[in-house]
């Protein structure tokens, strides 16, 4: 199968696929060539496997600002090895030669995507295999020059929504995104609070009446419990700084990945999965 084949729809059949089964989603998140380009090939292509829904991957950003050591660290783990867009898009499509169905978003910043040029990146990412993006620092006011060229490519355009979002600006977030809203459960930057159940439980019901795009929610969820406890109250569960950190544990004193990182970071990622898929209410 083509890698562009279904591209606009891979996001959209697997979410009507989970709420079909009555099962909450697995969105995992890594960095591209974290913490070497074949590791990163290693973990990439085992994360189906391991139960995942969706994958998010990072292009990696010299300056990611809305991220906590965690990640910020993976990315200069793999800018070590010079990882470019390029890079990114290649990774992408050597998976496709293997997996037609896997949604693949990319996460990262506009900065790179506006030196490629925005016509350039979506029709490349589109034709590399990827379904979406999302782009930390390009808020909904700003996304017009990205956006038309992700529309005529068939990408979805995934916004993040906080505890900050005001009822007056949802709107404008929502009518933007596609896809799935990302909802970040804790303000302030990725991996260093954890999600408290009773804010995401009210916060997902307020973007319910915003939008009928499924909800994922992301930041500070660390362990299997804290999966399973928010799963339930949303579409989908994304697990990134987590992930990370058991890569950078798996590193010895030079930098250099441990024998068998890759099946570790694979058996947590299943752990994760396993949780999120048993904690549906």
């Amino acid at each position: 199968m083509n890698a562009m084949t279904d591209v606009s729809s891979r996001i959209t059949r697997r979410f009507a696929k989970l709420k079909a089964e009555k099962r909450t989603g697995f969105v995992a998140f890594i960095t591209a060539n974290d913490p070497t380009p074949d590791v990163f090939h290693e973990i990439f292509h085992g994360l189906p496997g391991a139960g995942v829904d969706v994958i998010e991957i990072g292009m990696p950003f010299s300056d990611p600002m809305a991220d906590g050591p965690s990640i910020q660290l993976s990315s200069q783990r793999s800018l070590k090895f010079n990882t470019s867009l390029k890079d990114v898009f290649a990774a992408v499509r050597e998976f496709r030669k293997t997996d037609a169905d896997m949604p693949i978003v990319l996460m990262g910043y506009y900065n790179p995507i506006y030196r490629m040029g925005p016509a350039k990146f979506a029709a490349t990412a589109a034709e590399a295999g990827a379904d979406g993006v999302i782009i930390v620092d390009l808020p909904p006011e700003e996304a017009d020059e990205l956006d038309v060229h992700l529309k005529a490519n068939h990408l979805h355009f995934i916004f993040l929504t906080a505890p900050t979002s005001s009822d007056e600006r949802l709107p404008a977030i929502v009518t933007r995104a596609s896809g799935f809203l990302y909802y970040v459960a804790v303000a302030g930057i990725t991996g260093t609070k954890s999600a408290e159940e009773g804010a995401v439980k009210a916060a997902v019901a307020r973007l319910r009446r915003h939008t009928n795009l499924p909800v994922a929610v992301g930041f500070g969820i660390k362990t299997p419990e804290a999966a399973r406890t928010i799963a339930a109250h949303c579409d989908a569960a994304v697990v990134g700084s987590a992930i990370v950190d058991v890569i950078a544990k798996g590193l010895n004193q030079s930098g250099q990945p441990e024998a068998g990182l890759a099946q570790k970071v694979l058996a947590f990622v299943k752990s994760m999965a396993q949780a999120v898929h048993g904690g549906q209410g």
